[in-house]
């Protein structure tokens, strides 16, 4: 791939608009390219709040894997006849009459199938449908979702909710001009661990935050190289593209909440390097799997300024066998939590009593009961019965989107919180083929990220 193509895929067209330089010149102006993809907005989202729907009529695009565990989540919400689920949409028939089947298990009425590649647009286009979710392969993400919206329809996506930039200014334009939800399901901000963290932050336990941590240390080889677990293999050839952080969202999204990005302070710039690839071509030597070159290094480090000058180290490594990690390290003036397994130190204000140790396990249970979040305090026990998504998390995520529909209030996480998250994505890809060269990160909300406001996901509902 040339370098002006290579551009191209991560910005979009868009970014050549005007450009009188030569792209294939060493000498490319990157940032100047971010800046063209830029698209006047129409007014602000933040503090939407649609009109109350008391039963949220929803369809659901993409039956495999992610779809079929969200389509589960949606039982008690169904029961309660807070939700329906009117309209299920898979290019594989049988995926759809799995999902059919598992869906009449607590749901009396039949839900309209579509099969065909393009019968999405006509579940889309539904006037019964108020919410549509989207868990397709990555690249169908932002055209769905801005299809939807313009139908009229309020869209929840799985991750992420983009992956070129001018996606993101798509997203963010079209969400505001239609006023529609057009929001990411980042299902780790409602974690236990990091619903526990982030309310610590709000009383102040961890003081002045200075640097956070987070990660997605996978090991996917055998589902990557399963020629059947995803359909036509289309998340390795992610890995044949691309090279740089392309799974950002599960730990910078809870980091996000705990630094109030778009709600006081916003990311600034980031830098990218990733290592050689080795492990996934070992494995797939191993598995006889058919030669292929893997562009994606093993791990990515990412680094984000924002702001206010606090730091966060991301990682990214789904190659290499290795337990699993989030990492979900936080760095404050009074305190320190890193997970995995989880710890937490608490500074004393004395400097003769200054330590090296994390709080023994008494105390430690102590500060999980003090600062269990309301959410968890509510629905703990309920999310229980959904142990299938992610331990309950997923259900959690869909029980407060639903909620927050219902009762007309604004969504925990926004349109901006989506594509800020997923956009660190191709930026970190741009900054790893530049030499780590600093890359400007956009403002999506035009400024209004400087309006201090609380968290959405702090308030009880």
């Amino acid at each position: 791939m040339n370098r002006k193509k290579f551009i191209k895929s991560i910005l979009g067209a868009s970014a050549f608009a005007s450009i009188p330089f030569n792209l294939n010149s060493k000498n490319i102006n990157i940032q100047k390219l971010i800046d063209n993809t830029k698209i006047d907005t129409d007014g602000s989202m933040i503090g939407f709040k649609s009109k109350k729907i008391p039963k949220v009529k929803v369809g659901i695009i993409g039956l495999g894997n992610r779809g079929t565990t969200l389509l589960k989540m949606f039982n008690y919400l169904v029961q309660k006849n807070f939700a329906e689920i009117i309209a299920l949409s898979d290019i594989k028939k049988n995926k759809l009459e799995k999902a059919k089947n598992i869906l009449l298990k607590y749901q009396s009425e039949k839900p309209k199938l579509y099969s065909d590649v393009n019968s999405w647009k006509d579940l889309a286009k539904r006037t019964d449908i108020d919410l549509i979710i989207i868990a397709t392969p990555w690249k169908l993400h932002t055209p769905m979702s801005l299809y939807a919206m313009n139908q009229g329809k309020h869209v929840a996506c799985e991750v992420p909710i983009s992956i070129t930039l001018e996606e993101c200014w798509k997203i963010v334009k079209t969400a505001e001009k239609t006023k529609k939800h057009c929001i990411m399901m980042e299902n780790c901000n409602y974690n236990d661990e990091e619903l526990w963290i982030l309310n610590m932050v709000q009383e102040g336990v961890f003081g002045d935050i200075t640097h956070a941590e987070g990660a997605y240390l996978h090991d996917l080889r055998s589902l990557l190289l399963d020629e059947k677990y995803y359909e036509n293999q289309w998340r390795l050839q992610e890995h044949v593209e691309r090279n740089g952080n392309f799974y950002t969202t599960h730990g910078l999204g809870p980091i996000s909440f705990y630094l109030n990005i778009g709600r006081g302070d916003t990311f600034s710039y980031l830098t990218s390097m990733s290592s050689r690839e080795l492990n996934l071509s070992i494995a797939a030597k191993k598995q006889k799997h058919k030669n292929i070159d893997y562009k994606c290094g093993d791990m990515n480090n990412t680094i984000i300024k924002t702001k206010k000058g606090k730091t966060i180290l991301l990682q990214f490594d789904v190659h290499t066998g290795r337990p699993y990690s989030r990492i979900n390290k936080l760095v404050g003036t009074k305190a320190v939590h890193d997970g995995y397994p989880s710890r937490l130190y608490i500074d004393d204000e004395t400097p003769k009593y200054w330590g090296h140790n994390w709080i023994n396990k008494e105390d430690y249970n102590n500060y999980i009961e003090k600062y269990k979040h309301p959410i968890i305090k509510k629905l703990k026990n309920i999310s229980l019965n959904f142990k299938e998504g992610h331990g309950g998390m997923d259900f959690i995520m869909i029980y407060r989107l639903i909620r927050c529909l219902n009762l007309g209030v604004e969504l925990d996480i926004n349109v901006y919180d989506s594509v800020m998250w997923s956009v660190i994505s191709p930026l970190s890809e741009l900054s790893v083929s530049e030499k780590s060269t600093p890359i400007d990160i956009p403002d999506f909300t035009n400024g209004k990220w400087k309006n201090i406001r609380k968290l959405e996901i702090m308030r009880e509902i």
